[in-house]
């Protein structure tokens, strides 16, 4: 039992090492000035951090759009996103958990089919069809669509297998609770660390999504800061990999800030999500 302990403790420290080396090399870099990071990696961070920041404050005059732009666009688009899509996906979740219908395994069934699809093989006919709405370079379908959120669907559904009993629900209508109100103000609550959970999902995958502003957005001051990052790495930028990993670093400061507000919730979300009570 001993040497099964040692081992496993051994085997989750190699894990946790292997996650938070990328970071920890992100922030190093981050201190480090061009030519030393192209000199090889070091887990040693340096003195050219304030350096770096001032490179990239004076570069970004030369672009169309500043840092601070950049951290609200993304913002415009993630906060809203992350709201409706965690909202309603639990909205959806609950409809087929709770109620029988027509259709119903049918509906569940679409709904993990297009959990498979990977978002890249739609997207020409997604794009055709924002331009013939002319939603082209607007946020509209950068968070509106972001309402259809297959996975979230799905682990939201396992969720309330677990942990939802529809008895409760029965008692609600009993003492005359209304369906929205239900939902609301007993279930959601109820629901909170799978909530918690998929917003810190959603919020990291939409904060960090280039892929589909990067093919609907055309205008500079509308770029989000994935896109910003990405205009440092390009070949008026490419050999400062200072400033390209201080751009880094500012990006996951609020994932980081969202996690640890959220993180608490996150562990018995999962455990609860995935496993059918």
């Amino acid at each position: 039992m001993l040497h099964q302990k040692v081992f496993r403790t051994i085997i989750c420290i190699l894990f946790c090492i292997i996650a938070l080396l990328p970071f920890v090399l992100l922030v190093m870099n981050a201190t480090r000035d061009s030519e030393s990071i192209k000199a090889g990696v070091s887990l040693i961070p340096s003195t050219h951090l304030i350096e770096n920041w001032k490179n990239l404050m004076i570069k970004q005059n030369g672009m169309q759009i500043t840092l601070q732009k950049a951290i609200i666009n993304s913002a415009t688009i993630t906060i809203p996103g992350t709201f409706l899509s965690v909202y309603f996906s639990s909205l959806t979740a609950y409809g087929i958990h709770v109620y029988d219908f027509k259709f119903k395994k049918f509906a569940w069934a679409f709904i993990m089919a297009v959990m498979m699809v990977p978002s890249q093989i739609s997207i020409i006919g997604f794009y055709r069809f924002m331009l013939d709405l002319k939603l082209i370079d607007t946020y509209v379908p950068l968070i509106i669509p972001a309402i259809a959120a297959p996975t979230v669907v799905f682990f939201m559904k396992q969720y309330m297998e677990s942990t939802l009993s529809l008895e409760m629900i029965e008692a609600a209508r009993i003492d005359g609770s209304k369906e929205w109100n239900t939902f609301n103000k007993i279930i959601l609550p109820i629901m909170k660390p799978a909530v918690a959970t998929q917003a810190i999902f959603q919020f990291i995958a939409q904060w960090n999504n280039l892929f589909t502003p990067t093919i609907l957005l055309t205008t500079d001051s509308k770029k989000t800061l994935p896109m910003f990052v990405q205009l440092l790495s390009s070949n008026q930028f490419r050999t400062d990999y200072g400033v390209v990993y201080v751009g880094l670093f500012v990006t996951i400061i609020p994932l980081v800030v969202v996690y640890l507000v959220l993180s608490k919730y996150i562990v018995a979300g999962v455990a609860l999500g995935g496993v059918k009570g």
